[in-house]
Protein backbone atom coordinates (compact mmCIF):
# COMPACT_ATOMS: atom_id res chain seq x y z
CA UNK A 1 0.00 0.00 0.00
CA UNK A 2 1.47 3.15 -0.82
CA UNK A 3 0.32 6.56 1.21
CA UNK A 4 1.15 9.91 0.63
CA UNK A 5 1.48 11.85 3.91
CA UNK A 6 0.83 15.60 3.96
CA UNK A 7 1.21 17.72 6.80
CA UNK A 8 1.91 21.32 7.55
CA UNK A 9 4.29 20.62 10.37
CA UNK A 10 6.86 18.19 10.65
CA UNK A 11 10.64 17.99 12.23
CA UNK A 12 13.80 19.42 10.87
CA UNK A 13 16.90 19.49 12.37
CA UNK A 14 17.05 22.71 13.06
CA UNK A 15 13.12 22.60 14.66
CA UNK A 16 13.07 18.87 15.74
CA UNK A 17 10.08 19.46 17.72
CA UNK A 18 7.89 20.91 14.78
CA UNK A 19 5.42 18.32 14.35
CA UNK A 20 7.55 15.47 15.62
CA UNK A 21 4.44 14.07 16.77
CA UNK A 22 3.52 12.94 12.91
CA UNK A 23 6.82 11.62 12.20
CA UNK A 24 6.38 9.47 15.02
CA UNK A 25 3.29 7.81 13.59
CA UNK A 26 5.18 8.34 9.95
CA UNK A 27 8.26 6.18 10.85
CA UNK A 28 5.77 3.91 13.33
CA UNK A 29 3.74 2.83 10.11
CA UNK A 30 6.64 2.90 8.20
CA UNK A 31 7.53 -0.28 10.32
CA UNK A 32 4.37 -1.94 10.18
CA UNK A 33 5.37 -2.14 6.48
CA UNK A 34 3.31 0.88 5.06
CA UNK A 35 4.78 2.53 1.92
CA UNK A 36 5.08 6.18 3.11
CA UNK A 37 5.72 9.40 0.85
CA UNK A 38 5.79 12.99 3.30
CA UNK A 39 5.26 16.06 1.42
CA UNK A 40 5.06 18.39 4.71
CA UNK A 41 6.23 22.08 5.99
CA UNK A 42 9.79 21.95 7.98
CA UNK A 43 9.82 25.69 8.55
CA UNK A 44 7.62 26.90 12.29
CA UNK A 45 8.67 30.49 11.87
CA UNK A 46 5.62 32.73 11.40
CA UNK A 47 6.88 35.83 9.68
CA UNK A 48 4.60 36.67 6.60
CA UNK A 49 7.57 36.50 3.72
CA UNK A 50 8.23 33.09 5.36
CA UNK A 51 5.26 32.09 5.60
CA UNK A 52 4.32 33.29 1.66
CA UNK A 53 8.02 31.24 0.86
CA UNK A 54 7.44 27.94 2.61
CA UNK A 55 3.50 27.33 2.08
CA UNK A 56 4.02 28.15 -2.03
CA UNK A 57 7.16 25.26 -2.30
CA UNK A 58 4.56 22.80 0.13
CA UNK A 59 1.93 23.53 -2.40
CA UNK A 60 3.70 23.23 -5.26
CA UNK A 61 5.63 19.99 -3.77
CA UNK A 62 2.25 18.25 -2.57
CA UNK A 63 0.72 19.33 -6.30
CA UNK A 64 4.09 16.94 -7.86
CA UNK A 65 3.48 14.61 -5.84
CA UNK A 66 -0.41 14.38 -7.53
CA UNK A 67 1.79 12.35 -10.71
CA UNK A 68 2.02 9.52 -8.84
CA UNK A 69 -0.08 6.66 -8.09
CA UNK A 70 -1.21 6.45 -4.54
CA UNK A 71 -3.71 4.35 -2.50
CA UNK A 72 -4.36 6.37 0.07
CA UNK A 73 -3.57 10.40 0.92
CA UNK A 74 -3.38 10.93 4.87
CA UNK A 75 -3.37 14.49 5.90
CA UNK A 76 -2.51 15.63 9.21
CA UNK A 77 -4.87 18.80 10.05
CA UNK A 78 -8.49 19.50 7.75
CA UNK A 79 -7.01 22.72 6.66
CA UNK A 80 -4.95 23.12 4.81
CA UNK A 81 -3.71 19.71 4.75
CA UNK A 82 -6.76 18.20 4.66
CA UNK A 83 -7.51 20.98 1.64
CA UNK A 84 -4.61 19.52 -0.31
CA UNK A 85 -5.77 15.76 -0.03
CA UNK A 86 -9.17 16.65 -0.89
CA UNK A 87 -7.81 18.16 -3.91
CA UNK A 88 -5.96 15.25 -5.34
CA UNK A 89 -8.96 13.21 -4.42
CA UNK A 90 -11.20 14.92 -7.06
CA UNK A 91 -8.11 14.80 -9.56
CA UNK A 92 -7.01 11.45 -9.03
CA UNK A 93 -10.12 9.77 -6.87
CA UNK A 94 -7.72 8.67 -4.00
CA UNK A 95 -9.65 8.44 -0.72
CA UNK A 96 -7.88 10.10 2.12
CA UNK A 97 -8.30 10.23 5.58
CA UNK A 98 -7.64 13.61 7.83
CA UNK A 99 -6.38 13.93 11.24
CA UNK A 100 -7.79 16.41 12.78
CA UNK A 101 -5.59 18.07 15.73
CA UNK A 102 -7.28 21.18 17.16
CA UNK A 103 -6.17 24.09 16.12
CA UNK A 104 -7.69 23.06 12.77
CA UNK A 105 -11.38 23.70 13.77
CA UNK A 106 -10.60 25.76 16.88
CA UNK A 107 -8.67 28.33 15.32
CA UNK A 108 -7.93 28.06 11.42
CA UNK A 109 -11.67 27.30 11.13
CA UNK A 110 -12.84 29.85 12.88
CA UNK A 111 -10.77 33.01 10.88
CA UNK A 112 -13.89 33.41 8.20
CA UNK A 113 -16.78 31.79 6.17
CA UNK A 114 -14.24 30.10 3.60
CA UNK A 115 -12.19 28.27 5.89
CA UNK A 116 -15.15 27.19 7.74
CA UNK A 117 -16.76 25.99 4.68
CA UNK A 118 -13.90 24.12 3.01
CA UNK A 119 -13.13 22.27 6.75
CA UNK A 120 -16.43 21.26 6.06
CA UNK A 121 -15.70 19.66 2.68
CA UNK A 122 -13.02 18.33 3.44
CA UNK A 123 -14.20 16.24 6.69
CA UNK A 124 -17.13 15.63 4.60
CA UNK A 125 -15.34 14.03 1.56
CA UNK A 126 -12.82 11.69 4.07
CA UNK A 127 -12.82 8.63 3.48
CA UNK A 128 -12.52 8.68 7.55
CA UNK A 129 -11.67 11.48 10.18
CA UNK A 130 -9.63 10.52 13.22
CA UNK A 131 -9.51 13.37 15.95
CA UNK A 132 -7.60 13.23 18.86
CA UNK A 133 -8.99 14.66 21.55
CA UNK A 134 -13.23 13.97 22.69
CA UNK A 135 -14.16 17.50 21.99
CA UNK A 136 -12.92 17.17 18.72
CA UNK A 137 -14.53 13.91 18.20
CA UNK A 138 -18.15 15.34 19.43
CA UNK A 139 -17.26 18.42 17.37
CA UNK A 140 -16.75 16.71 13.59
CA UNK A 141 -19.86 14.65 15.02
CA UNK A 142 -22.48 17.38 15.94
CA UNK A 143 -21.62 20.59 14.84
CA UNK A 144 -19.99 19.43 11.17
CA UNK A 145 -22.71 15.91 10.96
CA UNK A 146 -20.14 13.87 9.97
CA UNK A 147 -21.70 10.11 10.56
CA UNK A 148 -20.23 8.48 13.60
CA UNK A 149 -18.79 5.25 12.01
CA UNK A 150 -16.54 7.62 9.53
CA UNK A 151 -15.13 8.96 12.75
CA UNK A 152 -12.76 7.98 15.00
CA UNK A 153 -11.51 8.73 18.71
CA UNK A 154 -7.67 8.08 18.34
CA UNK A 155 -4.66 10.00 20.00
CA UNK A 156 -1.31 10.22 18.34
CA UNK A 157 0.01 7.93 21.38
CA UNK A 158 2.90 8.16 23.61
CA UNK A 159 6.30 6.18 22.51
CA UNK A 160 7.41 4.27 25.70
CA UNK A 161 10.88 3.13 24.39
CA UNK A 162 11.63 6.88 24.47
CA UNK A 163 9.40 8.45 27.42
CA UNK A 164 10.06 6.56 30.42
CA UNK A 165 11.83 7.44 33.76
CA UNK A 166 15.67 8.50 32.67
CA UNK A 167 16.46 8.17 36.07
CA UNK A 168 19.88 6.66 35.75
CA UNK A 169 20.86 9.48 33.10
CA UNK A 170 22.16 12.56 33.91
CA UNK A 171 19.95 14.87 35.28
CA UNK A 172 20.12 18.20 33.05
CA UNK A 173 19.15 20.48 35.88
CA UNK A 174 21.46 22.21 38.41
CA UNK A 175 21.33 19.68 41.87
CA UNK A 176 19.45 22.15 44.11
CA UNK A 177 17.91 19.96 46.88
CA UNK A 178 15.23 22.87 47.82
CA UNK A 179 14.79 24.46 44.30
CA UNK A 180 11.71 23.54 42.72
CA UNK A 181 12.08 22.93 38.70
CA UNK A 182 9.16 23.52 36.55
CA UNK A 183 9.26 22.52 33.17
CA UNK A 184 7.33 23.59 30.31
CA UNK A 185 7.85 21.71 26.76
CA UNK A 186 6.07 23.49 23.19
CA UNK A 187 5.78 25.70 20.57
CA UNK A 188 6.95 29.69 22.35
CA UNK A 189 3.48 31.13 21.38
CA UNK A 190 0.71 32.92 22.65
CA UNK A 191 -1.77 30.22 22.71
CA UNK A 192 0.52 28.07 24.91
CA UNK A 193 -0.03 30.36 27.84
CA UNK A 194 3.25 30.89 28.40
CA UNK A 195 2.58 34.71 29.66
CA UNK A 196 0.20 33.58 32.63
CA UNK A 197 3.06 30.68 33.31
CA UNK A 198 5.61 33.63 33.98
CA UNK A 199 3.13 35.26 35.84
CA UNK A 200 2.33 32.62 37.97
CA UNK A 201 5.73 31.45 38.44
CA UNK A 202 6.51 34.96 39.36
CA UNK A 203 4.18 35.24 42.18
CA UNK A 204 6.02 31.75 43.65
CA UNK A 205 9.25 33.45 43.45
CA UNK A 206 7.68 37.02 44.92
CA UNK A 207 6.08 34.50 47.60
CA UNK A 208 10.00 33.39 48.99
CA UNK A 209 8.96 29.91 46.99
CA UNK A 210 12.54 28.39 45.48
CA UNK A 211 10.96 27.48 42.09
CA UNK A 212 13.13 27.59 38.74
CA UNK A 213 11.06 27.75 35.39
CA UNK A 214 12.46 25.79 32.24
CA UNK A 215 10.84 26.64 28.89
CA UNK A 216 11.98 24.16 26.11
CA UNK A 217 10.82 24.90 22.30
CA UNK A 218 11.38 26.69 19.57
CA UNK A 219 9.40 29.84 18.63
CA UNK A 220 7.53 30.34 15.80
CA UNK A 221 8.14 34.44 15.80
CA UNK A 222 11.31 36.38 16.69
CA UNK A 223 9.15 38.95 17.65
CA UNK A 224 6.99 36.78 20.51
CA UNK A 225 9.93 35.44 21.52
CA UNK A 226 11.64 38.91 22.43
CA UNK A 227 8.65 40.23 23.91
CA UNK A 228 8.67 36.80 26.34
CA UNK A 229 12.51 38.20 27.10
CA UNK A 230 11.22 41.33 27.48
CA UNK A 231 8.21 40.08 29.84
CA UNK A 232 10.86 37.71 32.29
CA UNK A 233 12.89 41.30 32.63
CA UNK A 234 9.71 43.41 33.88
CA UNK A 235 8.98 40.48 36.41
CA UNK A 236 12.56 40.16 37.13
CA UNK A 237 12.63 36.73 36.79
CA UNK A 238 16.17 36.46 34.81
CA UNK A 239 17.13 34.23 38.04
CA UNK A 240 14.59 31.86 37.75
CA UNK A 241 13.85 31.17 34.17
CA UNK A 242 15.84 29.89 31.24
CA UNK A 243 15.04 28.53 28.01
CA UNK A 244 16.40 25.54 26.39
CA UNK A 245 15.46 26.37 23.13
CA UNK A 246 14.11 23.00 21.00
CA UNK A 247 15.40 19.74 22.27
CA UNK A 248 15.43 15.84 21.17
CA UNK A 249 12.94 13.71 21.97
CA UNK A 250 15.57 12.41 24.31
CA UNK A 251 16.54 15.02 25.78
CA UNK A 252 12.99 16.32 26.60
CA UNK A 253 12.41 12.67 28.59
CA UNK A 254 15.67 13.41 30.29
CA UNK A 255 13.95 17.26 31.27
CA UNK A 256 10.34 15.76 32.00
CA UNK A 257 12.44 12.85 34.39
CA UNK A 258 14.15 15.45 36.76
CA UNK A 259 11.09 17.95 36.47
CA UNK A 260 9.10 18.27 40.00
CA UNK A 261 6.25 19.38 37.94
CA UNK A 262 5.42 19.61 34.22
CA UNK A 263 2.59 22.58 33.45
CA UNK A 264 1.03 22.80 30.06
CA UNK A 265 -1.32 26.30 30.37
CA UNK A 266 -2.37 25.98 26.95
CA UNK A 267 -5.18 28.77 25.88
CA UNK A 268 -6.84 25.46 23.59
CA UNK A 269 -5.37 22.01 23.27
CA UNK A 270 -6.94 19.21 21.14
CA UNK A 271 -5.28 16.58 22.81
CA UNK A 272 -2.07 17.57 25.07
CA UNK A 273 0.07 14.58 23.76
CA UNK A 274 3.17 16.07 25.30
CA UNK A 275 1.40 15.76 28.93
CA UNK A 276 1.28 12.13 28.32
CA UNK A 277 4.55 12.07 27.46
CA UNK A 278 5.32 13.52 30.64
CA UNK A 279 3.03 11.24 32.76
CA UNK A 280 5.48 8.22 31.30
CA UNK A 281 8.15 9.75 32.54
CA UNK A 282 6.48 9.73 35.98
CA UNK A 283 6.15 13.78 36.92
CA UNK A 284 3.41 15.04 38.14
CA UNK A 285 1.23 17.57 35.44
CA UNK A 286 -0.98 20.72 35.82
CA UNK A 287 -2.91 21.46 32.79
CA UNK A 288 -5.11 24.06 31.35
CA UNK A 289 -9.29 22.46 31.38
CA UNK A 290 -9.20 22.94 27.95
CA UNK A 291 -9.84 20.32 24.75
CA UNK A 292 -8.66 17.18 25.45
CA UNK A 293 -6.77 18.16 28.72
CA UNK A 294 -9.30 17.21 31.26
CA UNK A 295 -10.06 13.62 29.67
CA UNK A 296 -6.12 13.17 29.72
CA UNK A 297 -5.83 14.36 32.93
CA UNK A 298 -9.08 12.46 34.46
CA UNK A 299 -8.49 9.64 37.20
CA UNK A 300 -6.05 11.83 39.38
CA UNK A 301 -3.61 11.96 36.60
CA UNK A 302 -3.21 15.93 36.70
CA UNK A 303 -4.27 18.26 38.35
CA UNK A 304 -6.46 21.04 36.02
CA UNK A 305 -6.33 25.44 35.96
CA UNK A 306 -8.70 27.19 34.63
CA UNK A 307 -7.41 28.75 30.80
CA UNK A 308 -6.08 32.24 30.75
CA UNK A 309 -5.87 32.70 34.59
CA UNK A 310 -2.83 33.25 36.73
CA UNK A 311 -4.69 32.68 40.02
CA UNK A 312 -6.19 29.04 38.92
CA UNK A 313 -3.05 28.15 37.78
CA UNK A 314 -0.83 29.72 40.89
CA UNK A 315 -2.92 27.68 43.21
CA UNK A 316 -2.90 24.11 40.88
CA UNK A 317 0.91 24.43 40.93
CA UNK A 318 1.27 25.31 44.31
CA UNK A 319 -1.20 22.78 45.41
CA UNK A 320 1.10 19.75 43.54
CA UNK A 321 4.09 21.15 44.46
CA UNK A 322 3.39 21.42 48.19
CA UNK A 323 1.25 18.08 48.60
CA UNK A 324 3.49 14.95 48.14
CA UNK A 325 0.80 12.34 48.13
CA UNK A 326 -0.68 14.26 45.25
CA UNK A 327 2.53 14.18 43.50
CA UNK A 328 2.50 10.03 44.17
CA UNK A 329 -1.38 9.56 43.18
CA UNK A 330 -0.66 11.24 39.92
CA UNK A 331 2.31 9.66 38.97
CA UNK A 332 0.86 6.61 39.01
CA UNK A 333 -2.52 7.31 37.68
CA UNK A 334 0.02 8.79 34.51
CA UNK A 335 1.67 5.70 34.46
CA UNK A 336 -2.27 4.13 33.74
CA UNK A 337 -2.67 6.47 31.21
CA UNK A 338 0.53 6.27 29.25
CA UNK A 339 0.12 2.13 29.41
CA UNK A 340 -3.67 2.72 27.83
CA UNK A 341 -2.32 5.12 25.07
CA UNK A 342 0.69 3.22 24.55
CA UNK A 343 1.97 4.06 20.55
CA UNK A 344 2.18 0.55 19.52
CA UNK A 345 -1.44 -0.14 19.80
CA UNK A 346 -3.01 3.02 18.17
CA UNK A 347 -0.50 2.65 15.46
CA UNK A 348 -2.16 -0.37 14.76
CA UNK A 349 -5.37 1.01 14.64
CA UNK A 350 -4.15 3.24 11.96
CA UNK A 351 -3.06 0.59 9.73
CA UNK A 352 -6.99 -0.54 10.24
CA UNK A 353 -8.25 2.42 9.14
CA UNK A 354 -5.96 2.32 5.95
CA UNK A 355 -6.96 -0.56 4.73
CA UNK A 356 -10.43 0.03 5.22
CA UNK A 357 -10.67 3.09 3.59
CA UNK A 358 -8.71 1.45 0.75
CA UNK A 359 -11.17 -1.99 0.33
CA UNK A 360 -14.47 0.76 0.82
CA UNK A 361 -12.94 2.21 -2.38
CA UNK A 362 -12.32 -0.60 -4.57
CA UNK A 363 -15.76 -1.92 -3.55
CA UNK A 364 -17.19 1.36 -5.24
Amino acid sequence: MRILVISNMYPSPSSPAFGIFVKNQVEGLQAEGMDLTVAAIRDPRTEKWNVLKKYLRWVTHSLLRFTRNYDLVHAHYAFPSGWLARLHYRIRKVPYIVTVHGGDLNKMAQKGSFFKKQTKRILEDAAHVITVGPDLYKEVTSKYNIPEERVSLLNMGVDRSIFYPRINERNPFQTNRQQKHLLFVGNLIKEKGIEELLSAVARMYYDGQNVRLHLVGAPKSNDYEQKLHEFVQTLGLEECVQFHGPKSQDDVARYMTYADLFILPSHIEGFGLVALESMACGTPVVASRTGGLPFLLSGGAGTLAEPQNIDSLTSAIDEVLSNSEVQKCQINAGFGKAESFDARSIIQEVVNLYHRAVEEKSTQ
